[in-house]
């Protein structure tokens, strides 16, 4: 079998592979005797029907099956061996029906070749990063939320806009009298909780009840109009609620309230796994919380903002656009020839980026590795358990929670390219100059939006 490539000035170029009879004869005589070894065959016993007789019933299609195989395999040998950075996939030159009889064949490919791109990472490009300001208000906030979720519960005479409450919940007729016989749906054993009110308007219907009372709100207005969380609410099937905008009557039976924790050495141990002198040592300690949690947000929009700088400083190359577009309305359903254009002006920019960022990660061996990959999956587990309240899980239990997600195969992909995310930033921020300041949180809303401040 013989592969060459021509080149072509647009970027693009053609592979041709000439395959002889030679090629793929032994493999198309294999095949058959496959089939009859495993197929049952009308006339025949198993594993008893002769070459010729194989031949004859199933030699085209297993010619032809054949010699497609070899033949995209040997273009994309080629392609990985010359270390072509090819864009897209190859696509057949003409698609055409073989002649069968014929001994030897010629097919070409087309590929679109990625153009060189010369990144130098130094320190004449500037890349800001913003670091968002820690307020006092925000402290207090999160203290405030923190004590809340370590507090108890416990029963309360009146209902507060955080109250969960439990009740007989009965669906209304347009005279406001509770539903009865076929139509009726009542929930013996219902339970809201406030703060998840979609409509803080209905939320507000129920300040201020006590055990008794009787409350007319509309679940799916509390709801946001969210079919499966109105159908937990009353206690029916998603398609039972599709549609159901009828008031309903809460009699509240029982309210619970969250008493807020204190600022004691037990709450301090559930916290954070330690004691504190001082209230100003939990303080500091709370904002290092806080600047950790709103790290990934700078980190993410510093991400963003060196890509733009590098694509409009590397940018300037000419792409295999006719290919591309070709390549493009052959694998996506959505796009035609009528709006390929107009679309593709849009993926220009992200494409140019792939391009940059395979440089980059080629010219610094970026690759991940299995260690890298693992140690980002223990540490993604880690994250996830601590959400789950388990902030001080084992390694053990880290690292077979890490295994579970490394397993999937969908997760285990996003890993990796996680991973490979963050050894190319990481490399980028090393080299180039960055420019640190730091905003408010309102600012930084503001510039992650695109805003002008």
């Amino acid at each position: 079998m013989n592969v060459t490539l021509e080149k072509k000035e647009d970027g693009t170029g053609i592979i041709t592979v000439n395959i002889e009879e030679k090629d793929y004869a032994a493999t198309v005589t294999s095949k058959l005797k496959e089939i009859g070894r495993t197929h049952t065959i009308p006339g025949f016993r198993k594993g008893h029907v002769s070459i010729d007789q194989l031949r004859r019933r199933f030699g085209r299609d297993v010619k032809s099956d054949v010699i497609n195989h070899e033949v995209i395999n040997a273009a994309l040998d080629y392609i990985k061996e010359n270390k072509i950075n090819c864009l897209g996939e190859i696509l057949p030159v003409e698609v055409k029906e073989i002649n069968l009889n014929d001994a030897d064949y010629t097919f070409q490919y087309e590929i679109g070749i990625a153009p060189n791109v010369d990144v130098v990472l130094d320190k004449n490009i500037t890349v800001p990063f913003y670091n968002i300001d820690v307020t006092e208000e925000m402290i207090k906030q999160q203290d405030s939320d923190m004590l809340e979720r370590f507090g108890t519960q416990a029963k309360a005479e009146v209902a507060t806009e955080k109250a969960l409450i439990k009740g007989i919940i009965s669906r209304l007729n347009a005279e406001g009298a509770v539903v009865e016989g076929e139509e009726a749906i009542v929930n013996e054993n219902g339970v809201i909780l406030l703060s998840h009110f979609a409509d803080k308007d209905q939320a507000a219907l129920f300040v201020g009840a006590k055990p008794g009372d009787k409350v007319v709100f509309n679940p799916m207005k509390a709801a946001g109009n969210n079919v499966h969380e109105v159908a937990g609410m009353l206690g029916i099937a998603a398609d039972k609620a599709e549609g159901l905008h009828d008031n309903f009557e809460f009699e509240v039976k029982e309210i619970i309230e969250v008493v807020p924790a204190t600022h004691n050495e037990d709450y301090y141990k559930s916290v954070f796994n330690r004691n504190f002198e001082s209230e100003e040592e939990y303080y500091a300690e709370l904002k290092k919380f806080i600047e950790a949690q709103l790290a990934p947000n700078s980190q993410i929009l510093f991400d963003r903002e060196a890509e733009k700088v590098l694509v409009e400083k590397y940018g300037n190359v000419q792409l295999p656009a006719n290919f591309l577009k070709k390549w493009l309305v052959s694998r996506e359903e959505e796009l035609t020839a009528e709006n390929i254009d107009e679309q593709f002006a849009h993926m220009e920019p992200a494409i140019k980026w792939q391009i940059i960022r395979d440089t980059i990660a080629m010219n610094n061996q970026l690759a991940p590795t299995k260690e890298d990959v693992e140690a980002f999956a223990a540490m993604a587990a880690r994250r996830q358990l601590a959400q789950y309240g388990m902030v001080d899980a084992d390694d053990d239990m880290v690292n077979s929670f890490a295994k579970r997600m490394l397993e999937d195969e969908r997760m285990g992909r996003q890993l990796v390219e996680q991973v490979a995310d963050r050894k190319l930033f990481i490399c980028i921020r090393e080299n180039v100059n960055v420019e640190e300041k730091t905003v408010s949180l309102d600012e930084f809303k503001k510039i992650a939006q695109g805003e002008e401040l």
